[in-house]
């Protein structure tokens, strides 16, 4: 197994920029925020802990990936921001996320509040759930887990209809696995930049 683990130095410098435009933001935290970001760094931090990878099939080594700090991200041309007018991630259930519908909405609850930590200063609603036939999308039982598959391209296609006016974006979840083409065993979520919308199974 191997551990991959940020020095504060590292965790600083990939968060903390001098952008001007990015310092004026850091200016305009409240105190609470500041402890946040202060407690970040902090080694014994659980906002940045270790992480195990168990095999080589791990995602993080299976799929290197070029690293990418903050002032990379609020830099990007495609990066979408919300507006007074867009301000709302609305969260669309597929089909049970448990045994039970009790189950499905306890989870949901928790992905709820989740989000509205994680997207500070963005609402979250619900949208009511919906069984997977309401997809009208294309499925596969796949070759090698005899698991039930629904394309993952036509869940957007989906979504895209069901997005509200004030919807920042819309994310479907569902337990059912997801493919994006024939050729492809699966695909964890997929996600459109231009139409604010995704998925995960």
């Amino acid at each position: 197994m191997q551990t991959v683990r940020h020095s504060e130095r590292t965790l600083r410098t990939a968060l903390i920029s001098k952008n001007p435009a990015l310092v004026s933001q850091y200016e305009k935290l409240d105190a609470g925020e500041k402890r946040l970001m202060d407690e970040a760094f902090r080694p014994d931090s659980d906002l940045f802990g270790p992480i195990t990878l168990h095999s080589q099939s791990d995602w993080i080594t299976s799929h290197p990936e070029a690293p990418q700090d903050f002032e990379e991200f609020f830099s990007d041309p495609y990066r979408k921001i919300p507006s007074p007018q867009k301000h709302s991630i609305y969260i669309q259930c597929i089909g049970l996320l448990g045994n039970t519908r009790s189950i499905s909405e306890e989870y949901v609850k928790w992905l709820k509040g989740y989000c509205e930590a994680f997207f500070y200063g963005l609402t979250v609603k619900l949208l009511e759930p919906v069984p997977v036939s309401a997809t009208r999308c294309s499925f596969r039982i796949n070759d090698n887990t005899q698991n039930l598959q629904i394309h993952a391209g036509q869940i957007l296609k989906f979504l895209k209809k069901k997005k509200p006016e004030d919807a920042f974006c819309v994310v479907g979840i569902t337990m059912i696995d997801l493919y994006p083409r024939d050729s492809w065993n699966f695909v964890f979520g997929q996600a459109s930049l231009t139409d604010g919308a995704g998925e995960v199974g």
